[in-house]
């Protein structure tokens, strides 16, 4: 008898506030070999499970079910793949990210650069993600939880943490440099945190009034509109936000030699650049796209080592739609998250 879990899918992508989220009734998915059956605990709640309800990124899987910072515990294994070694047991638990999988043989691949994978392939986009009460993963693609974490503050680091981690050496802040973060909602806070303790100086330019009162409460020097130059030059800066005419005010708030990161998966247009006033004193623009199994390890342990602390607001599974919309209205405090299990 096949058995069946609730899991919530796009039905067609839509403004949020028109629902396109609806919940169904689905079979249990079977894990392939090299697989794991994880009984999902928790899910984060990222913008880019808004990107894919809402349609701003295009479709890859008719009727998906998002979300990609899922903690739960291995229940079932497929058959093992030749020669492989088993990473985890019934009753561990696991977090799936955002990569899900990846060819292993282009040259982006081989040269240690997976996350530019020609045919990589992603959690709650080309795949069914975490709202939902189980998921499956390629072992390979599956992260160990540290134990400080319980499965509510464990979620966000999945995609949040680790995209701010890449986003953050993508920076090139010097050390003891000054940051300045765009938007502060599930990455920038943990980028913060991260930033702050190795010594980096932080300015939070961001247009919600909790999300700026957090900043402070988390030690940030200065917390501003994301539309006004901050209190001092910045060596470099992140774009969290998806607002592409923000990029003018965040160039122009850099220090000669400054770099920013624009770390989205989707931006809105970009509007023209004055070169003077933009770009001109060596000032650097770079993207950060997804993140490698590598970075999401390294993370993690530096988030253990250093005490990482992500701030949620838990949602109830059958909350999913107005979890979403919360993040939508942008007056986000840290992250939300889908308790499921």
């Amino acid at each position: 008898m096949t058995r069946s879990m609730r899991a919530w899918r796009v039905r067609t992508p839509g403004p949020i506030r028109e629902r396109p989220l609806e919940l169904v009734e689905v079979p249990v998915p079977e894990p392939a070999p090299g697989e794991v059956l994880v009984r999902v605990l928790t899910c984060g709640v990222c913008r880019t499970d808004l990107h894919v309800a809402e349609g701003d990124l295009p479709v890859r899987r008719p009727h998906v079910t998002p979300g990609h910072e899922i903690v739960g515990e291995v229940v079932a294994r497929g058959a093992d793949l030749p020669g492989a070694v088993p990473r985890f047991a019934i009753g561990d638990r696991v977090g799936i990210a955002w990569l899900r999988s990846t060819c292993g043989t282009c040259r982006h691949c081989r040269a240690g650069a997976e996350n530019l994978c020609v045919a990589s392939q992603y959690t709650g986009w080309d795949a069914d993600g975490g709202y939902a009460e189980y998921a499956v993963v390629r072992e390979a693609y599956a992260y160990r939880i540290p134990d400080g974490f319980d499965a509510t503050a464990g979620a966000p680091l999945l995609c949040a943490g680790i995209i701010g981690y890449r986003a953050l050496r993508r920076a090139q802040v010097p050390p003891g440099g000054r940051l300045g973060l765009y938007g502060f909602g599930g990455s920038a806070h943990l980028t913060a945190q991260l930033a702050l303790a190795q010594g980096v100086e932080v300015h939070v330019l961001t247009r919600g009034e909790a999300a700026r009162a957090l900043a402070l409460r988390l030690g940030a020097a200065s917390a501003g509109d994301a539309r006004e130059l901050p209190p001092v030059a910045l060596d470099s800066a992140i774009l969290f936000a998806p607002a592409g005419d923000i990029v003018p005010y965040a160039l122009a708030a850099l220090a000669p030699g400054g770099t920013l990161a624009v770390a989205g998966i989707h931006l809105s247009d970009i509007p023209a650049l004055n070169y003077q006033q933009h770009l001109f004193h060596e000032r650097t623009v770079t993207s950060v796209e997804s993140n490698t199994r590598r970075d999401g390890e390294e993370f993690l342990t530096l988030a253990a080592r250093l005490g990482i602390r992500a701030h949620t607001t838990e949602y109830a599974f059958t909350d999913a739609p107005q979890a979403l919309e919360y993040l939508a209205a942008g007056d986000v405090e840290g992250a939300g998250v889908l308790r499921i299990g």
